[in-house]
């Protein structure tokens, strides 16, 4: 009972704090950290796995369109925006991908038992994230953004290898750096994401453990990732990301004064 507990907890955290640029990794690491969980390391791919469903699910039409564009791009040369952005994911994805698997498999791993890098990294991006997002024009929109946009915005989830940076959290930095609008930024991280978590879920399906824990986190992934993707989506539309800003911040010197007073 104590491990489905667990994996609803852990299922809930994940779909939160996976789409909203606050770091999933560092909850993951953090939670079992707090609470001394034992859980084993393939359960977090298995919960990206849920929160990849909900991004799928969610922007299932969308993914429809892209195929089909990239593909009648190529074979029909015919052009259209679906087809440009397809194409546009597929580049930006395959450095950043590549880098960041290589840094996250090599030292991603040890850096994530190390509650003070978690700490240091959740404040340092949250006070980026907090003045870049207060600074920086909205010029662009989902539709007009270039390829240079989306390059340096795929390209960045290489930084997602330290615990605490965020993948959702730098790559909508990075678009806003870009000049591209908030919602259009969420948009865009949530599509680059995609084909990041379905080659980890296949590098880790081999170790999945198919039981009742495993399904129960999923779920609970899954059900809150779909949420708070409409959410986020429909806040950015008025609000900013200040208030996520000021949460990595404050939950980053919470850390340090755990750890100092353990």
């Amino acid at each position: 009972m104590n491990e489905i507990i667990q994996a609803l907890i852990l299922g809930i955290v994940q779909g939160l704090t996976e789409l909203l640029p606050i770091s999933s990794s560092a909850h993951l690491n953090l939670i079992p950290w707090i609470f001394n969980w034992e859980i084993q390391e393939s359960f977090d791919v298995a919960l990206h796995f849920g929160t990849l469903l909900a991004i799928v699910i969610f922007f299932f039409k969308d993914w429809l369109k892209l195929i089909e564009g990239g593909y009648k791009q190529v074979v029909k040369k015919e052009k259209s925006f679906e087809g440009k952005m397809f194409w546009y994911l597929v580049i930006a994805t395959i450095p950043g991908g590549a880098i960041g698997f290589l840094l996250d498999h090599f030292i991603g791993d040890s850096l994530g038992k190390y509650p003070l890098v978690i700490a240091t990294s959740l404040i340092v991006m949250g006070i980026i994230l907090y003045f870049v997002d207060k600074k920086a024009p909205a010029t662009t929109d989902y539709e007009h953004m270039t390829f240079k946009q989306t390059f340096l915005i795929g390209f960045s989830q290489a930084l997602a290898f330290i615990p605490g940076v965020s993948r959702s959290g730098i790559t909508m930095t990075t678009g806003r750096v870009m000049g591209v609008d908030r919602e259009s930024t969420a948009k865009y991280s949530f599509l680059l994401s995609t084909p990041i978590v379905v080659g980890a879920t296949l590098y880790k399906f081999k170790d999945f453990v198919l039981n009742i824990p495993f399904f129960v986190g999923v779920l609970a992934s899954f059900i809150v990732g779909v949420i708070v993707i409409k959410f986020l989506l429909e806040y950015l539309k008025k609000g900013s990301f200040k208030i996520f800003a000021i949460y990595r911040v404050v939950l980053g010197l919470f850390i340090i004064g755990l750890y100092i007073v353990r």
